[in-house]
């Protein structure tokens, strides 16, 4: 059965995102533009993870637990796990390889923690949006020791893209998709890196704001409606 997703959406709790990105405002625009099934990815953070899926599961939308992570190297990856439990252990990962240093909200913007009923339980005080002290390959690792799943994330860009940090997909991380920009030009990219080819390729919305989370763009089709069958198309099997 064809499902239409949005893996990569951020919440209020990423500093870079709109205040209005709360979990109930999220689940209902995904609803709104027919979405059967969302991840949330918020940088550096998990801390509403909770929130976003128990508003998903009163209003009927399947929400995949994950991350944006940044690495030491200043890439960005997608990390999606198939329960919170494991999602809130790998942030504890983080947490322990952040840098010591303070959000300052008039310049980096909020990071509001909510429960799901869309109150504000609390701030994030640590800055989310910078570098964590822990390597790309070390990330992955840990994200597939709790049997989840890395997705390079944004690819196509300039900045923050393992293609232009490491001029390269490197081969020993092993990894079947990539993610590219909402609005990448899919043959112009490829024409330009023939030797991605044999790669699988992932469009999202990087949505900060409620209008850009994704249209009926994106669908798998899966045997059943769950975080497992999503997983399971992103590894190799």
């Amino acid at each position: 059965m064809k499902y239409w997703v949005d893996l990569h959406i951020h919440s209020c709790l990423s500093p870079c995102a709109e205040d209005d990105m709360t979990p109930n405002n999220i689940v209902n625009m995904a609803l709104l533009k027919g979405l059967d099934i969302i991840a949330i990815t918020d940088h550096n953070s998990a801390r509403n993870l909770e929130a976003v899926i128990e508003a998903g599961i009163r209003q009927g939308l399947l929400v995949i637990p994950g991350m944006e992570l940044c690495t030491a190297e200043e890439i960005h990856l997608v990390c999606l796990f198939p329960e919170l439990k494991r999602a809130l252990s790998f942030e504890k990962s983080v947490y322990d390889n952040l840098h010591p240093i303070e959000n300052r909200e008039d310049i980096f913007g909020t990071q509001i923690i909510m429960d799901y009923q869309d109150n504000e339980i609390g701030k994030e005080t640590r800055l989310l949006s910078g570098a964590s002290r822990m390597d790309t390959g070390t990330a992955i690792k840990a994200v597939r020791n709790l049997d989840g799943v890395v997705i390079p994330a944004h690819i196509d860009r300039q900045s923050y893209s393992m293609l232009n940090t490491l001029g390269a997909i490197p081969s020993e991380y092993d990894l079947k998709y990539l993610e590219l920009s909402k609005n990448c030009l899919f043959d112009a990219f490829l024409n330009e890196n023939p030797s991605l080819s044999s790669y699988q390729y992932l469009r999202t919305s990087d949505a900060h704001f409620l209008g850009d989370i994704l249209e009926q763009e994106v669908s798998f089709d899966l045997k059943e409606k769950t975080i497992e069958s999503v997983l399971d198309i992103f590894r190799f099997m």
